[in-house]
């Protein structure tokens, strides 16, 4: 019995087409992506809804109202698609069908999305067919500020050299310039490449922070607790090509203070080597010191001594001394630190504060230390030894870290002079 197929409908042809077309663009079949496209069967600028579990195609204005669910989905043309499968030959084919190499349908054009997929070679194709360097993505990126990886440097690099903006500033509330983007993902070889094309060191972003402070901040990786080489080498070359170490943003906040707020000793060190200065106050009237005493006691990897060692030889203005047991709260698991800073001052006298403020799992554990504070801490001076070490001090004031290694002494007496701390108080 001869069965007669029955018509397809229009929308459903059209739907069938469409879906051919998607699988031949995920499946890189550029023979059947051209077959269709030459018959005319579909829009080349036709637009899908696609998964998108990282939002890799998707870019959202600050300030726009979003589901509290994650979205798993955005709009993209075949070229977005080309370029987030790597799939190079289907590119070329959409290119030579004219398809909108601009388009952004959910807020990122091609370009962009190839820089965040770190995928060269569709950058460069994208350049030759005309490509829009430095166009906004709806969150306000160009496409160097997708480059945040170092599989993206080449990306990067590319663009520069055929014209990119490296001084454009995001077009959102951080206005933040490519600088200030490798600056935050610790891309020290992206950080170089721009200065030397022309980045201005100390451009600033719109809550007034330069590249060297944004570097300074995230050399704390907060999740892990643990510190960045890659920001610490950053804040190096930064700092060699002439960075501002004093700058400040709009809290008055400093390099330093930043440094200082992740208890980073590395950084801190580079940045008074390099002039910083150890008083400088913020908007609230906080030095970099009570900024390493408010963060004490949570950053596990820290070596809050040498914080506190590094401000005192630069010249930094010891804690009021009414205010003492607020060092003891902070630091009471950390008795060197109590040490280099009861060291800074001629005398001191403990008072009840000291002791409510430690626990006393922590005096037991560090008996002989806690011992030998109270005892000295109490009515009768200290050392002529120590009493000599706070007057040179006092003379040297913010020379000690750069005099006292140059006077003709033991070693053992320079570091003692310069608060080394030796596990106990005499």
């Amino acid at each position: 019995m001869d069965s007669t197929a029955l018509p397809v409908s229009a929308p459903a042809a059209a739907k069938l087409v469409k879906r051919n077309f998607l699988e031949a663009l995920k499946s890189n079949d550029f023979g059947k992506l051209k077959a269709i496209l030459i018959q005319r069967q579909i829009d080349v600028d036709t637009v899908f809804e696609v998964e998108d579990q990282n939002m890799v195609l998707a870019s959202y204005k600050q300030g726009y109202w979003l589901p509290s669910y994650k979205l798993k989905s955005s709009w993209a043309t075949g070229l977005h698609l080309s370029v987030l499968f790597g799939h190079v030959e289907c590119l070329l084919v959409l290119l030579d069908h004219n398809a909108t190499i601009n388009c952004r349908p959910n807020g990122k054009t091609p370009l962009h999305v190839a820089c965040e997929m770190a995928n060269l070679d569709c950058v460069k194709i994208l350049c030759d067919h005309g490509a829009k360097l430095n166009s906004y993505s709806l969150s306000g990126h160009t496409a160097l500020h997708f480059c945040t990886t170092p599989s993206s440097i080449l990306c990067a690099k590319q663009l520069v050299w055929r014209g990119a903006n490296v001084n454009m500033k995001t077009n959102n509330q951080d206005e933040e310039t490519p600088l200030h983007t490798a600056a935050h993902f610790g891309l020290s070889e992206l950080v170089a490449f721009y200065v030397e094309h022309g980045a201005v060191v100390d451009s600033v972003n719109a809550h007034m922070e330069t590249p060297l402070a944004i570097a300074t901040y995230w050399a704390l990786r907060f999740k892990e607790q643990e510190y960045s080489p890659e920001h610490h080498l950053v804040c190096r070359m930064l700092l060699d090509y002439h960075a501002e170490v004093n700058a400040r943003d709009d809290d008055f906040k400093s390099p330093l203070h930043k440094a200082a707020w992740n208890c980073d000793h590395v950084l801190m060190h580079m940045m008074l080597e390099a002039g910083a200065e150890a008083n400088l106050m913020d908007i609230n009237g906080c030095a970099a010191i009570q900024y390493v005493l408010k963060v004490t006691s949570v950053r596990p990897a820290a070596q809050p001594e040498i914080c506190y060692q590094l401000l005192l030889n630069h010249g930094a203005a010891r804690i009021y001394p009414p205010q003492f047991h607020k060092v003891i709260q902070a630091c009471h698991s950390c008795p060197k630190a109590i040490e280099v800073v009861v060291n800074a001052y001629e005398h001191i006298k403990w008072n009840v504060k000291w002791k409510r403020a430690i626990p006393d799992d922590d005096l037991e554990r560090y008996w002989d230390f806690y011992h030998s504070l109270f005892t000295v801490c109490s009515n009768s001076p200290r050392t002529l030894m120590h009493l000599s070490r706070c007057a040179i001090r006092r003379t040297l004031h913010n020379r000690c870290h750069r005099v006292i290694p140059l006077l003709s002494l033991p070693l053992l007496l320079k570091k003692y002079l310069l608060l080394e701390p030796e596990g106990i108080i005499y």
